[in-house]
């Protein structure tokens, strides 16, 4: 088996840990910075994990975009063991150790970090990418594939229309639609970017299909790569 990421010393392991640790940094979340602009050149990463429960290990995937031209610069990938037991609302404690593994073993600097899952729409506010964002300091975005727990009226049916995410009357992200007939993804803010400009670069990203290339290109390294680890 590949190398494993051994869990950081005095990561959390309970419940209460954990919580008292994501609130803490929950408080050191940037949300008045617009991000990098859309249009301008900029390397953006997708990062993504998938499981392999035999092993109670976890497989993380950075792959690095050149947004202008969406052809993949780098790739990386990281075996870690599972940092924490699964516990809704504290996902991102189960992953974050590798995620970072394979985003440190990248020779370029990320302009943007896209997450397949959530930022600020979280039951916590304070998703995968908004802990992601706070920890590297790297501007950041959830980009996922359902609501969670919030509500939404259906965007427009043509590509770039969207519709609030809303909890209560409060905006915790925006659905948007990639592709013109095709169920909308969900779009939050991480840290240091704004949801208008977390919007355009996830349909930037979105040309063809309905996922943003940086999750559809770190989803694929993430299967080949756990597909390898099984085989070893």
């Amino acid at each position: 088996m590949a190398e494993v990421t051994d869990v950081p010393p005095g990561w959390p392991t309970t419940e209460a840990e954990a919580t008292a640790l994501q609130d803490e940094l929950r408080g050191r979340t940037v949300l008045d910075e617009p991000g990098p602009p859309p249009g301008e050149p900029l390397v953006a990463v997708g990062v993504d994990v998938a499981y392999d429960d035999e092993r109670d290990v976890v497989v993380a995937a950075a792959v690095a975009l050149d947004t202008a031209t969406l052809s993949v610069v780098e790739e990386a990938t990281a075996v870690g063991r599972v940092a924490f037991p699964y516990v809704p609302g504290l996902l991102a404690f189960r992953e974050i150790p590798t995620v970072l593994a394979a985003l440190e073993r990248l020779g370029v600097t990320p302009g943007l970090v896209v997450c397949d899952g959530y930022g600020l729409a979280h039951p916590r506010r304070f998703g995968l990418a908004s802990h992601l964002g706070v920890v590297t300091g790297l501007p950041t975005i959830g980009v996922a594939k359902n609501p969670f727990t919030f509500r939404y009226d259906a965007p427009g049916p043509h590509r770039g229309d969207t519709s609030p995410l809303l909890d209560g009357d409060e905006e915790v992200g925006r659905a948007l639609r990639t592709q013109s007939g095709v169920k909308p993804v969900f779009v939050s803010v991480g840290h240091r970017i704004s949801l208008d400009n977390a919007t355009a670069h996830t349909l930037a990203l979105a040309p063809a299909f309905r996922l943003p290339e940086t999750t559809r290109a770190a989803d694929g390294l993430c299967r080949r790569a756990l597909k390898g680890l099984v085989a070893g």
